[in-house]
């Protein structure tokens, strides 16, 4: 393959390669329409305090045990080997451990390339069979009966569970646990009509997100997928349990539940993480857009309308049109269907059988995902972010203790953690003067971008769904439910677009994604902050937290200032900017055994393909970036999973382009040669050493 490397050290134009069809059908094209975050909370200018930095605190006495992609073996495999780029540069001896490989350039190949000496493969692609008797795919005869069976589309969040040598009969194998985020009709369906969809196409669509669970053999080669005992699929009409304060709240009922305690499925399932119990959570993120109605139908009460308004839910016909197929996606008929969706979803895959929970008790927002920190005494934290621009980064702290051990009866009682503790909400404060917060992102006298933060209160749910509220004014329901109008009250930090948390094994740190902003710092928008230190925002930042992770005080600075290195308004840790590959519009983060933190992209806006970056944390290589591999032409980069033998990361979206189709195709990985573009998971291993050593 002869790849077409593209400069490292350019000024770029800035513009996303994100297209505007994703942007339709992932969030509603929600960067297009107006802030939804309206709050009048403090500008950051108008609340810094003087703090002095040596007064950041010290984590001491918890354990960490960081779960989620960065922690857990994830999905991987065999398959057709493209040649690998050629690297931009030998590794440097200083190099950490775990990063020693040459950076692939940036390109715009129609292929997953990887570092030099490292070999790669596709397990499982949209469509191939996951449950006895599913067909073999066949994108001209999809049925949703068939899609039930199969591999879900636009997989984001992978997991992987060993399974006990004692249960599977032998070693090496594995569950994939895997989130299906959203569809995308025209790279689906040959003929696609956007304003006439058929019923069957709806059938294929509501099969398709949701959920999997598929088992997985290691192999020398990779990772092959088996017709195994464990084996599921979670779609969009799934039941599951709300749990928590929303739970049985008038809220959340509706004419097919009036308990409002059964919901029929999810969807909009971003990333996640994997527990210390073994089972997965699950972030419903853009909800929003699954839901419509007729021009014309008549308008909510004034209240309802704000709460809406809130989440981006408008009285218009939806992009998928499913409210013409099913009455709970229509306003009109059913106004609080979308109140049971913006939850962290838990999925226990050790049972087939078993019905997922709602955790009303995390706060209804676009969730990102959800990661866990476990302190010493047992105390689980969970970390999350809503995935919108001006909004917020919450915690939540359990106030049950975790039982340590993975059997029926401990998972049984941890999976009740996520229902009863405290939710939070984070306020960020600096002491860099107001004057070096101008936008341009320049570092301020003081050298970095830092401050200190405190976790406000929302919400403190108990047993049976007893809640109260700590906002205000604001009931322990409409906490729950309407939890972005509680965080606005509490006067939150707005925020860029806040996507993934990850702890980091070795310190305990927390680092949170910050993919991008193009508001920060337009008419009547909020202005630029130390933490979000750029005007219209396009490429991202890295925020690092020192959190007293069971307490409300904790610390910060930003590890990087995302984009060209050669432009002046980026930052990577102090390193030199010139050694560096350019990282654009971070999104889902992942640890290696070293400690070095991993980040995927979404949408970069450096015109290339977006890629796995591998960044050093710490000691004189603090800020170090490399490009560890590239994914197709108009793909993204998710839900990474590092281990020392493996790279896996979810291939998304690959050749979706606003001029192309499945009729006229850009892309036609992962098959090559006339087949159709689909969504993989992909795994990168060594065939002589471990990763980056």
């Amino acid at each position: 393959m002869a790849l077409v490397p593209l400069n490292l050290l350019v000024t770029h134009n800035g513009k996303s390669t994100r297209q505007h069809i994703t942007c339709v059908y992932k969030c509603g094209d929600a960067c297009s329409k107006p802030v939804r975050n309206t709050s009048d909370n403090e500008y950051f200018g108008d609340v810094v305090k003087a703090v002095s930095r040596r007064s950041m605190l010290q984590a001491g006495g918890v354990a960490v045990l960081a779960v989620g992609a960065g922690s857990v073996l994830a999905a991987c495999g065999t398959g057709e080997q493209p040649a690998a780029s050629p690297s931009s540069s030998a590794p440097p001896a200083q190099t950490p451990p775990g990063m020693r490989f040459s950076s692939v350039a940036p390109n715009s190949e129609d292929v997953v390339v990887v570092a030099d000496g490292y070999e790669q493969g596709v397990v499982i692609s949209w469509g191939d069979p996951v449950l006895p008797n599913a067909p073999k795919f066949d994108v001209n005869a999809q049925t949703g009966a068939a899609q039930r069976g199969q591999f879900g589309f636009n997989n984001d969040f992978a997991g992987l569970l060993p399974i006990p040598s004692d249960l599977a009969g032998q070693q090496n194998h594995f569950l994939l646990v895997t989130n299906f985020e959203y569809v995308t009709p025209q790279f689906m369906f040959p003929g696609f009509n956007a304003d006439a969809p058929t019923r069957e196409q709806f059938d294929v669509e509501i099969a398709a997100i949701g959920m999997g669970v598929v088992e997985v053999e290691r192999t020398p080669a990779g990772l092959k997928p088996v017709m195994g005992r464990y084996n599921r699929r979670v779609t969009a009409d799934t039941p599951m349990t709300l749990t928590g304060p929303a739970a049985g709240t008038d809220f959340v009922k509706t004419a097919a539940d009036p308990t409002g305690r059964t919901v029929a499925g999810t969807f909009a399932n971003c990333s996640g993480g994997v527990t210390p119990w073994g089972t997965m959570l699950s972030g419903e993120e853009n909800f929003h857009e699954y839901f419509g109605a007729a021009e014309g139908s008549p308008p909510p009460a004034p209240v309802d309308a704000d709460r809406q308004d809130r989440y981006g839910i408008a009285l218009e016909p939806s992009s998928l049109l499913w409210e013409t197929f099913d009455p709970r996606f229509d306003l009109a008929k059913s106004p609080n269907e979308p109140n049971r969706f913006g939850y962290v979803v838990e999925l226990n895959p050790w049972d087939p059988n078993s019905m997922p929970i709602k955790h009303s008790a995390l706060g209804r927002l676009k969730h990102e995902g959800a990661n866990i920190y476990v302190t010493d005494d047992g105390t689980v934290v969970v970390y999350t972010g809503d995935d919108e621009r001006f909004d917020y980064m919450y915690k939540f702290i359990s106030s049950k203790k975790m039982q340590p051990g993975d059997d029926a009866a401990a998972r049984a009682h941890n999976m009740t953690l996520l229902d009863e503790g405290t939710l939070y909400v984070a306020k960020l404060s600096s002491d860099i003067p107001a004057d070096q917060i101008d936008g341009s992102g320049k570092l301020p006298s003081k050298g970095s971008f830092a401050g200190t933060g405190t976790w406000l209160p929302l919400l403190k749910s108990g047993a049976g769904g007893q809640a109260e509220s700590l906002v205000d004014g604001v009931t322990a329901q409409e906490a729950a439910v309407f939890t972005r109008l509680a965080a606005d009250k509490a006067g939150a930090t707005k925020m860029d677009r806040p996507e993934d948390f990850e702890a980091n094994p070795k310190t305990g740190k927390i680092y949170v994604a910050l993919t991008n902003n193009n508001e920060r710092g337009a008419p009547g928008e909020a202005a630029p902050d130390a933490p979000n230190p750029r005007n219209d925002n396009k490429s991202g930042q890295i925020l690092e937290i020192t959190d007293n992770h069971a307490g409300t005080d904790f610390t910060w600075d930003l590890l990087l200032v995302c984009g060209d290195p050669a432009a002046a308004d980026t930052y990577y840790g102090g390193f030199d900017k010139t050694k560096v590959s350019p990282i654009s519009c971070p999104d889902n983060l992942a640890f290696d055994s070293h400690g070095n933190l991993w980040i995927s992209t979404d949408g970069n806006a450096l015109d290339s393909n977006d890629g796995l970056f591998a960044v050093a944390l710490e000691g004189p290589n603090r800020g170090e970036t490399k490009q560890f591999l590239t994914v197709p032409l108009g793909a993204e980069t998710c839900g990474p999973i590092v281990t020392d033998d493996l790279v896996t990361v979810c291939v998304q979206h690959p050749g979706e382009n606003d001029d192309n189709s499945i009729d006229n195709p850009l892309s036609r990985w992962p098959e090559g040669g006339n087949g159709t573009a689909r969504p993989s998971v992909v795994a990168v291993w060594r065939g002589d050493g471990n990763i980056g050593t």
